[in-house]
Formats: C-alpha cells, sequence, structure tokens
C-alpha cells in the first residue's frame, strides 16, 4: 500500500485471548501496510520481571505499585518492532518464560500499572501509525479508533498453539484472568470485527483482516510513513 504523510496517524487495534494468533497477526498485518507493529503484552511483561527480579509478589498491588515509582520504563521502537525497555534493560526472552506467563495477569489486573502502560501506548501514535495487538487496545487504549479486529480461535486450537511454543500455562485460567479482572477485562470493543483464526493460516488471516479493514474504512493510501 501507498504511503501519505499529509494524513494523521492512526491506530489498528487487535484484540484477543492468548494464543489466538493475534501477535501474528499484528506482525505480518504491520508488514503489509507498512506500518509499526507494537505488543502490549511485552510492555506488561516487562514490569512483570521487573517485579520479579525486585522480589516483589506480583499479587502485592502496594508494593507493585511503589516499585513503579521508582523505575523508569521507555517504549520505542526499531525498526518496524516496538521496544521496551525497564531502567535501560531489555529483558529479551525471559519475557516469555514460564514464570512471567505465571504472573503477568497478575500484575496486568493493577489499575497503576495499566494508566502507566496505556498513557505509554498512547503516546506512539505522537510520531507513527501503528498496529497494536493486547487484550484492551480497542475497549481501552485506541476506543475511537475505527479499524479493530477482535481475534480469537477455538479453545483447543490455542491450546494446542500454547503447546507448541513451548508454554505451559493454561489457556483456560489465563483467559478467566483476563475477562474476570475488575481493571480493562478482556471484552470485544464496540465496533470490533471477530476474526476466528481457528482454521487460516497465517496468510489467509492476513488477507481476511485486510478486508475487515477495508470494510471498516481503511484505505490504500491511509498508511503514513513510519518515523525513523
Amino acid at each position: 500500500m501507498s504511503q501519505n504523510s499529509s494524513k494523521p496517524h492512526f491506530a489498528i487495534a487487535i484484540d484477543g485471548p492468548a494464543a489466538s494468533g493475534k501477535s501474528t497477526l499484528a506482525r505480518e498485518l504491520a508488514k503489509r501496510l507498512g506500518l509499526v507493529m507494537v505488543n502490549s503484552g511485552a510492555m506488561y511483561r516487562a514490569v512483570t520481571w521487573k517485579a520479579l527480579q525486585e522480589k516483589i509478589d506480583p499479587s502485592d498491588s502496594a508494593a507493585v505499585v511503589a516499585m513503579l515509582s521508582q523505575i523508569r520504563i521507555e517504549c520505542g521502537q526499531s525498526g518496524m518492532s516496538s521496544t521496551c525497555t525497564i531502567d535501560g534493560i531489555d529483558p529479551g526472552d525471559e519475557l516469555r518464560s514460564e514464570v512471567i506467563n505465571a504472573n503477568v495477569s497478575a500484575i496486568s489486573a493493577i489499575p497503576e500499572v495499566r494508566e502507566r502502560l496505556v498513557n505509554l501506548q498512547r503516546s506512539y501514535l505522537e510520531r507513527t501509525s501503528i498496529v497494536m495487538e493486547g487484550r484492551d487496545i480497542g475497549s481501552v487504549v485506541f476506543p475511537d479508533t475505527p479499524f479493530k479486529i477482535y481475534v480469537d480461535a477455538d479453545e483447543e486450537v490455542r491450546a494446542a498453539r500454547r503447546s507448541l511454543a513451548g508454554e505451559v500455562d493454561s489457556v483456560s485460567k489465563r483467559d478467566a484472568a483476563d475477562s474476570e479482572r475488575v481493571t480493562a477485562p478482556l471484552v470485544v470493543a464496540n465496533g470490533a470485527t471477530i476474526l476466528d483464526t481457528s482454521h487460516h493460516s497465517i496468510e489467509s488471516a492476513v488477507g481476511a483482516a485486510i478486508e475487515i479493514l477495508t470494510e471498516q474504512g481503511l484505505e490504500s493510501s491511509q498508511p503514513s510513513p513510519t518515523s525513523k
């Protein structure tokens, strides 16, 4: 798709439960459209990583909030992908560890954590257009964007994908934690179109997403150049 720098920056919101395929879809969609892909989940995982590094119980909200006031969180981009560092450190592959998987939902449920990270997520639009994936992007972070897709898949399919990725946490337990939390629960955002990826290949899912976005008003000339 061609680029037009005269148009304002915009966000494409990709939401969905664990292992629904939203990260892969967002990444491939961003490549197709020439946009920056932002993984909001990595931000919550980075804060979880820092809490565990500091020997803080992720369920101790007061301790986590106290830690927040003492750390520097920086979100940026490297090429066409988002980055997130804590006090200048990129946790890298540690963000996908079993211990992070087991504790990130507790961290994500803390209102003060969400408020700080949502502000950082929104700041991306100050410099570029994005495809952002997560669990509250269309409902909380960018509720006014017209471009919203809720990615889902059968629980059995998602569990198999999780296992294939070497992650052993329970899909059903993660779903319950994400959907039942008081702050920014996982929901299908108003205006979002549901895309079931259970029987899609990556290529066909991207094609289906492009069709949805076109129906939602994304024009072929819409993407704007990303910042360097």
